[in-house]
């Protein structure tokens, strides 16, 4: 079984950047098939363009666009991928990394498919920093990545705590096309919609609307990277009410710009 060092993905690299202690690349998947193989440190793969099929020992995903896997060191998988143009954004950290910020790496066994809206958002500033790559952007990427990492820690150990809803609700939010209002979702659970809005920030960490927000910004900042669409089509896919707006909530969130943060990328 093939083992990759530090650094090293299956791909072509448009960027490799050097923080201390993390290894952050932007890499076209070339490969059809990669067999099974394992990594030598820790990472995570944040796909931001086409599709991807990847299997462990234990599951499989299918992967697009937005998508976001945490691997422990040494996990073994392997990956497909059809005949399109497909793109991921890496995170590789080393022993230092967590030793410095005392973070217990065996309390994140194995790999981790993560679909909470509120660690895809620190993934996406990281990759903003990553453009922006100045003098403090090491910290500020540091920072993220600590808390979606006792972000990850919060949500498991409070896993078995959790009523059904909140599962049912997590794959619910989780569907591209629903309606989000508070009657549509609470009518789905079967719970009162005043429960629904009281309890939600106990289980997902913010309020249910900015949740909500989050999910359709994460989505425009995916459709963003992809240099496909306009600003327009864009705020008619993730459901925002028009430009103005989304520019709005999109600059709260990212504090820039859809213009500015493409005029980075490219």
């Amino acid at each position: 079984m093939n083992k990759l060092n530090t650094g090293e993905f299956y791909g072509t690299h448009y960027r490799k950047s050097a923080f201390e202690n993390l290894i952050i690349t932007d890499t076209e998947y070339t490969h059809r098939k990669v067999d099974w193989h394992y990594h030598e440190n820790p990472y995570f793969t944040y796909l931001l363009q086409g599709k991807l099929f990847e299997s462990n020992k234990r599951e499989s995903y299918y992967l697009q666009p937005g998508s976001l896997l945490f691997h422990n060191w040494q996990d073994a998988h392997y990956n497909t991928k059809p005949p399109e143009f497909t793109r991921g954004f890496h995170i590789e950290m080393n022993e230092d990394w967590f030793s410095n910020l005392d973070i217990q790496i065996t309390d994140f066994e194995g790999s981790i498919n993560l679909q909470n809206a509120i660690i895809k958002n620190l993934m996406n500033q990281i990759f903003i920093e990553t453009k922006i790559n100045d003098q403090y952007s090491n910290l500020s990427i540091e920072s993220n990545l600590a808390d979606i990492f006792h972000t990850i820690k919060e949500s498991k150990k409070g896993s078995f705590k959790k009523p059904i809803w909140v599962k049912q609700l997590e794959e619910l939010l989780i569907e591209e096309k629903i309606d989000y209002s508070l009657k549509s979702l609470s009518s789905k659970l079967r719970i009162h919609p005043v429960h629904l809005s009281r309890e939600f920030n106990r289980y997902f960490g913010t309020s249910l609307g900015n949740y909500i927000r989050l999910i359709k910004l994460n989505q425009a900042l995916c459709l963003l990277t992809s240099n496909k669409y306009s600003l327009t089509e864009i705020c008619y896919q993730c459901g925002f009410y028009d430009q103005s707006h989304f520019i709005t909530s999109f600059k709260r969130i990212y504090k820039t710009t859809p213009s500015k943060l493409l005029k980075n990328i490219s």
